[in-house]
């Protein structure tokens, strides 16, 4: 993870940031401490003009600042593909995985650090295509993690190929004939899987998305967070003005997101209307963490080594004496 000398590691920092609320909210007397510049990379994207990915990344800095979330509480791990150089345009904690492999990074850090929130970003193939397996699993533990999908529906970074969200048909330069598979619905996925929130977002909303974040993360669990990310260079198809026609948000119908009978109907539409909003939300399951025993006293990261149990660390002395 990256550090500096303001001091943007585990714990320290300014007192008025620590002393937060559950979720990472403030309270609104103690007014704003966390700012966008705080957040502001050296690095500049090197997007293609026009991407998806920047409304993603300014929904992702204006959710933190929302819930005064300062960058040293906070750590993005993505994967490999366009939208996953995000933690390199973000002046905060980050980790770059491998391939299909943020969540299980992901995982490692909350177990370690729970004071930490953490946050993946990656796209369609990273998270539903070869981290298909950990992206089920993390589901079913329900770790407190916020989700976020970049899902432009193709393979960007490699030059167009289909993805695991492609329409059957779907033409690429690899798949000339049109793809043969039926595509994955991520939402139907987490639904089944037993996700405790289950939200899509549009890069055509950064506001409405950056609520839909700020959501997320307060969400106690993990948290799906599906994004329409136009692809301005390779799919020509699902455009800014294709969502636009269809997206509508569940809020303004009254949706009630604990409600799981009309929860089930939303994560599988999909076609000719497509909800935006948070469409499922459980509060009724315990986080992983909360249940494992060694993170009873404290997070690891902050104990010494005589600090365990007794027994344990006799045993360990004899283990390496």
């Amino acid at each position: 993870m990256r550090d500096d000398a303001r001091g943007r590691g585990s714990g320290g920092g300014n007192p008025a940031v620590q002393a937060q609320l559950p979720g990472g909210a403030r309270p609104a007397a103690a007014g704003p401490v966390v700012t966008l510049q705080m957040f502001t990379s050296e690095q500049k994207p090197t997007w293609c003009p026009g991407c998806g990915d920047f409304a993603i990344l300014n929904a992702i800095r204006q959710a933190l600042v929302e819930l005064q979330i300062a960058p040293h509480q906070v750590v993005l791990v993505s994967g490999i593909g366009c939208g996953s150089k995000l933690p390199d345009y973000l002046h905060a904690n980050g980790f770059m995985s491998l391939h299909g492999r943020p969540l299980p990074v992901a995982t490692g850090i909350r177990l370690v650090n729970p004071s930490l929130r953490v946050l993946v970003v990656d796209g369609d193939g990273d998270a539903y295509g070869i981290g298909g397996n950990h992206f089920l699993h993390v589901q079913r533990r329900n770790l407190d993690i916020t989700h976020i999908v970049e899902n432009n529906q193709i393979y960007a970074l490699t030059k167009g190929q289909y993805s695991p969200t492609s329409e059957a048909g779907f033409r690429t330069s690899t798949s000339p004939q049109g793809a043969l598979e039926q595509p994955v619905l991520p939402t139907r996925l987490a639904f089944t899987a037993g996700a405790t929130f289950i939200a899509r977002g549009f890069a055509g909303d950064p506001k409405h998305l950056a609520s839909i974040i700020a959501a997320g993360i307060r969400h106690p669990g993990y948290a799906l967070i599906d994004v329409l990310q136009p692809c301005v260079t390779f799919n020509k198809v699902n455009t800014y003005d294709w969502y636009r026609e269809r997206v509508y948000k569940v809020e303004e119908t009254g949706h009630d997101p604990q409600d799981r009978q009309a929860a089930a109907r939303l994560v599988e539409e999909w076609g000719p209307r497509i909800p935006i909003g948070v469409l499922y939300e459980d509060h009724s399951q315990p986080t992983y963490e909360s249940q494992v025993p060694g993170l009873a006293r404290g997070p690891v990261v902050g104990r010494r080594l005589d600090d365990l149990p007794d027994e344990t660390y006799a045993r360990l002395v004899d283990q390496f004496r």
